[in-house]
């Protein structure tokens, strides 16, 4: 039983999203993917927490006064501390079912762009719930890792990792960044531009859950030929009267909520195209940009960057699960990336 320890470790990456949460266990994989939220009852103005992750989702925007639901983190970095302290000490805690287990060795990834402030919060949070080593990682490193990419050999590879409230890119050779470029514009930014075309232009107030459903149904990146293209329900509220409404909502609508942000990530990628030194510019011509991330799952948006850069893009099998995955890589194959891992110690 004393040897057993060794094959199922306790050490752990986590990708600490803006959307979602997820933990890769060494040995085992990911093993845990839930929403970033926290669900407060709050009584004479004590906080109690009561649900994280896919219970407290589902109270985002139905909340009655003495319940508030949180998301710590913002634009890829913690908004929140407390909250943020709270689910890493939850899931942590409901990966390892027992109680009492060896403190785990945590590597975290965080965005290229945060500062020596955020970067400090979230090891604080993850030493504070309980990890025995906190690691960093840079994002775009752990999303080629994830994807697959031979970072480590002496040619440039592009990475674009669009997550919740971030979107990175970078060029990377020999194993480290080149350039980077973090945008604060990700899948959330998506739902608000969806939010406040409805209420521009339809009159209709939705909710941050049914933009989502709008965005993973129907969204898409660029004009359907037809100059209209499916459509679905939605309901919300009429801002004239007042009253519930249900309209439909085509993928020509869509495409024109969501230009300006797909074209703020496609001006971030031609960017560092600028800014790459020219050799590195020519391998990136022949192998393309890889997306990762679960913006990269919209719809033609691997066209439109296509259409504007004249690269080859492609999508990353698992791009949702890439960063965790990479970082998950960083934790089994320490020894190669060791490098790549900030531990500030």
């Amino acid at each position: 039983m004393v040897g057993f320890g060794g094959i199922f470790s306790s050490d752990m990456a986590i990708d600490l999203g803006t959307a979602n949460t997820l933990v890769y266990v060494r040995g085992k994989g990911i093993v845990l993917n839930e929403p970033s939220v926290v669900a407060y009852h709050v009584k004479d103005g004590k906080k109690q927490v009561l649900a994280v992750g896919e219970d407290a989702k589902l109270m985002l925007g139905r909340t009655p006064g003495s319940i508030e639901a949180i998301r710590p983190m913002r634009d890829g970095v913690i908004a929140d501390f407390d909250s943020a302290e709270e689910m890493i000490k939850h899931f942590i805690r409901k990966v390892h079912k027992r109680t009492t287990f060896t403190k785990p060795k945590v590597i975290v990834c965080v965005p290229h762009g945060a500062t020596p402030v955020e970067k400090r919060a979230i090891r604080q949070s993850v030493l504070s719930a309980g990890a025995r080593r906190a690691g960093l990682i840079a994002e775009p490193i752990a999303a080629a890792i994830g994807a697959g990419m031979p970072i480590t050999d002496p040619t440039g590879s592009m990475v674009v990792d669009i997550g919740g409230g971030t979107t990175e890119v970078a060029v990377l050779s020999l194993g480290d960044i080149v350039y980077a470029r973090s945008v604060r514009v990700g899948g959330d930014r998506m739902d608000e531009a969806i939010i406040s075309f409805l209420r521009r232009n339809q009159n209709l107030l939705v909710g941050e859950s049914t933009a989502e459903r709008i965005k993973t149904t129907i969204g898409t990146a660029r004009m359907p030929d037809d100059g209209r293209g499916a459509s679905i329900l939605v309901r919300g509220r009429d801002l004239l009267n007042g009253v519930p409404k249900e309209i439909e909502i085509n993928q020509a609508q869509v495409a024109e909520a969501l230009s300006e942000t797909v074209q703020q990530i496609c001006d971030a990628v031609m960017q560092a195209l600028e800014a790459t030194p020219p050799d590195l510019a020519a391998d990136i011509v022949d192998r393309g940009v890889m997306l990762t991330g679960g913006g990269a799952l919209l719809g033609d948006l691997d066209l439109s960057l296509r259409e504007q850069t004249g690269l080859s893009i492609s999508i990353a099998d698992q791009s949702l699960n890439c960063v965790a995955l990479g970082t998950g890589k960083a934790l089994e194959y320490e020894k190669q990336l060791r490098h790549v891992i900030d531990y500030d110690s």
